[in-house]
Formats: structure tokens, sequence, C-alpha cells
């Protein structure tokens, strides 16, 4: 990590807007290499942070992706006015989608994302409240994990 640590930010995502779908997580990216996070973790980051944008553009009408950068850890927060989660354990299980069949057919919504994000942190919690939305907190470490090898 450079001295430009701590960083934060907020992006602003909107429920069905395709056209943006990627940028959110790509200037995460951006970001992280500019702060000098090693390329693994930042590759883990992108895949989760990606994953939990799509997640909001298809299920949500709109939400919102915060990150905070720093010399201990990315924490990525995605809070969405959506229609909320009934039952996270299936939601957990790869391959089950509530994705509607449109999106399906765009090449999204196959049930990977939740898992995914879990895969790729450190830390990933989520709490969803039906009829009202989903928040999702994604923490990757960034301390030594091994500092006397």
């Amino acid at each position: 990590m450079t001295e430009n640590s701590p960083s934060e930010g907020t992006f602003h995502l909107m429920g069905g807007e395709f056209t943006n779908a990627g940028s959110a997580s790509s200037e995460l990216k951006s970001t992280l290499i500019k702060v000098g996070v090693e390329k693994s973790i930042v590759r883990r980051v992108a895949i989760a942070a990606f994953e939990a944008e799509m997640n909001v553009i298809i299920h949500a009408v709109a939400g919102t992706l915060r990150y905070e950068i720093t010399t201990e850890a990315v924490t990525i927060t995605v809070t969405d006015m959506g229609p909320g989660i009934e039952n996270i354990n299936q939601a957990m299980q790869p391959g089950y989608s509530t994705a509607p069949d449109w999106v399906r057919e765009m090449g999204w919504g196959a049930g990977m994302g939740l898992p995914n994000i879990s895969k790729h942190s450190d830390l990933f919690k989520i709490d969803s409240v039906v009829g009202e939305g989903t928040t999702l907190e994604i923490i990757f470490d960034l301390k030594e994990k091994n500092a006397d090898s």
C-alpha cells in the first residue's frame, strides 16, 4: 500500500442499467492497482465486486457499492433497494437463481453471484429483508498472513 491510503468511494447503481454493468467494479479495480494492492487480491476483489454489482442491476431498483481501502483490509458494502432474499441459504447454493428469463437470455443470472462473492472474500456477511432490500459486507484481508515465512 502506498501513502495514498486509506481510500474510499461510493458508486450509485441503477437496476436494469446493463449498459454500465461492471463500471463500478472496474473503477474499484483500477483504484486498488493505483494504491499498490497485491494482484491476486485485486483479482478476488474485482470478481466479488462485479458479482455484487450485477446482483443490484439484475434484482434491485437501485443500490450503492461503497468501498474502503486501508492498510489492513478492503471492505465493500453493497446496499440495495430490491425485493430482498426470502431464503439466504438457498440463494447461497451455486446455480440457484431468481433472475427473470429475459436476464438469463442475456447471459446473466446463472445463480453464481453470492457463492462467488463468498468464495473470493475473506469475510462475507449478508442481511436481507423481504420487500426492503439486501446489504452485503465483503472483506478482504490485506495483512501479511504469514509474516514468519
